[in-house]
């Protein structure tokens, strides 16, 4: 059983790999799929590294640039943008970090990861994607989760499952010494949410089904 890195969506699509943690964006793209396990990367409220970062409020926003670094966000957002916001706003794809120098005036754009982190004391309003997506729908988030497109069901899943879990558990015992608006180790373990439970099988299926 092959595994898949971060960004290696593409080749579960083409069938070039089996199994992935991968954006749930993707998902609706597949012939056939199975969520695998009971982890994921996911979001009960603000998650703080996905954001629209604005210097206007929303309703004044006439132009958004979309992160190129990320499927799910992206579409979170432009579902955010039509049944939440309700606003029009022309979006422009990103094609590199030169999009960051140009959120000014009534032009905003989606940031996510540690560069999200970064930027939050440079704007005057930070949409978190995930929190409005809880106030819109009352369900969580959940960003990416593993997927295979073959069913499983033998010990080198559940081993790797365990393995998920132990990094998971590392990363929420790590003490970085890093100055930022969010503290790495808080986001680890209060923004993220990694239990795939109830809530989030119902949030991610009535996402990837809008899609």
């Amino acid at each position: 059983m092959r595994l898949i890195r971060p960004h290696w969506q593409k080749k579960l699509k083409t069938g070039e790999i089996d199994l992935g943690l991968v954006p749930v964006a993707i998902i609706s793209q597949l012939p056939q799929f199975y969520i695998n396990g009971n982890y994921c990367i996911g979001a009960v409220g603000d998650v703080a590294s996905v954001a629209l970062f604005s210097q206007v409020p929303i309703e004044q926003i006439r132009t958004i640039y979309l992160d190129y670094q990320s499927r799910s966000s992206v579409q979170l957002l432009k579902w955010l943008v039509k049944n939440h916001w309700k606003i029009d706003p022309e979006l422009i794809d990103a094609k590199d970090e030169s999009y960051l120098s140009y959120i000014k005036n009534d032009t905003a754009a989606v940031i996510i990861g540690d560069r999200a982190l970064a930027q939050r004391s440079n704007f005057r309003y930070i949409y978190d994607l995930a929190g409005e997506w809880k106030i819109a729908t009352g369900l969580p988030f959940v960003f990416a989760a593993w997927v295979s497109t073959k069913s499983y069901q033998n010990i080198l899943l559940k081993n790797l499952m365990r393995l998920t879990l132990t990094g998971f558990s590392i990363l929420m015992k790590s003490q970085p010494s890093m100055t930022m608006a969010f503290m790495i180790k808080k986001y680890f373990s209060e923004n993220l949410s990694y239990e795939l439970d109830k809530d989030k099988r119902k949030a991610m299926n009535y996402f990837f089904n809008q899609l």
